[in-house]
């Protein structure tokens, strides 16, 4: 029996409790988390904004070591560390074999097996795939990715969502150049990782926006030359920040139907606007015909930063070696499974940037 934290039914309080997972079959692999960061996925999970089937283990953002492997597995052995891969790609569905493995048509496919059973015999599902919140978990082999040389450990689990995305929405979708500008909306983890992919990328001002003002340092911390606490006003204060025209790259890492409209807004004419932030059916954002021909902007969504783990990790660990990348800077609390409710309660205050649940 390990510890793990259940969600028993959409809208329910999680349940921090023992669970019993079966050894690693054909092509699986069993891993003893080192870490786990708390994603504002795993809360839209939790609130039905995100559908999987329950009851689940959550959490999806993590690090470990192997502990043992199933038949035919031979790119991990026991004692190697990984990073999880909530989204591994099938390799043959049509998005894989034009090279969008972001958008694998697959990859959730996991979630939907029986992953552990609970201490009253529930038979659990896996959340996204890989069950992060927990002491231990069982995983397909696709879905570990080998610890890359230099990286801690325990910080790495932020790489497995947080920084993936972050960086892909800088590099990958937006495609960020030196010299421009960037406004980041939303300075929880995935924005503080976008702050800091905007700075590698070379970006000459690079604005923050957040609804606290206590996450000014933070966002700074990671590369924000400007900070400015959200408000109707905040399209209005970008320009006069961007001579005037706007950024020519704006990134919403909050999912919210005024954010969108505010980073859109925020971005100068024929400008970039990247959705990274996942929302709910009800944020409904309305555009007119003259504006979209007018400002000539595009908008674009970002699904797990238009990333490739197994090309984009190697990249990601240089960058941390080299002191461009720091992964520390986006951890805000470290906290056991139990910490996890009141990290959900957190971000839904808006305050700090990555919990991180250290086992």
């Amino acid at each position: 029996m390990v510890r793990a934290a259940v969600l028993p039914a959409v809208g329910s309080p999680l349940e921090i409790t023992g669970i019993e997972l079966p050894e690693p079959g054909p092509g699986q692999v069993r891993v003893r988390l080192a870490a786990a960061g708390v994603c504002h996925s795993d809360l839209s999970l939790s609130d039905g904004t995100m559908q999987v089937p329950v009851p689940a283990v959550l959490g999806h953002e993590g690090a470990g070591t192997v502990v043992s492997v199933g038949e035919g597995v031979t790119q991990v052995a026991p004692g190697d560390g990984v990073v999880l891969n909530w989204a591994p790609s099938c390799g043959t569905c049509h998005h894989c074999t034009i090279g969008e493995v972001w958008l694998c048509s697959s990859a959730l496919k996991g979630a939907g097996r029986i992953h552990a059973v609970a201490e009253d015999g529930t038979e659990l599902h896996p959340g996204l795939n890989v069950a992060a919140f927990a002491e231990e978990t069982v995983v397909a082999a696709n879905c570990v990715l080998p610890l890359p040389d230099g990286v801690p450990l325990t910080d790495a689990a932020l790489l497995g969502c947080a920084v993936l995305t972050g960086y892909g929405a800088v590099h990958h979708s937006a495609r960020v150049r030196e010299g421009e500008s960037v406004v980041v909306f939303g300075a929880g983890g995935v924005g503080l990782a976008t702050l800091q992919s905007a700075r590698i990328a070379g970006a000459s001002t690079v604005v923050a926006v957040d609804v606290s003002p206590e996450k000014e340092e933070l966002a700074r911390r990671a590369g924000a030359t400007e900070y400015v606490v959200a408000s109707a006003t905040t399209p209005k204060e970008i320009r006069k920040l961007t001579g005037g025209q706007g950024a020519d790259v704006a990134v919403e890492c909050v999912g919210r139907a005024e954010t969108i409209r505010a980073a859109w807004e925020s971005t100068r004419r024929g400008g970039r606007t990247t959705v990274v932030g996942i929302g709910g059916k009800d944020q409904q954002v309305t555009f007119n015909a003259l504006e979209l021909f007018h400002w000539g902007r595009t908008l674009s969504g970002c699904v797990y930063g238009n990333s490739d783990p197994a090309r984009d990790l190697p990249v990601l660990a240089e960058h941390i070696r080299a002191g461009r990348l720091d992964l520390s800077a986006l951890i805000t609390g470290r906290i056991g499974l139990d910490g996890i409710p009141a990290a959900f309660e957190a971000m839904l205050a808006g305050k700090g940037g990555r919990a991180l649940v250290v086992f």
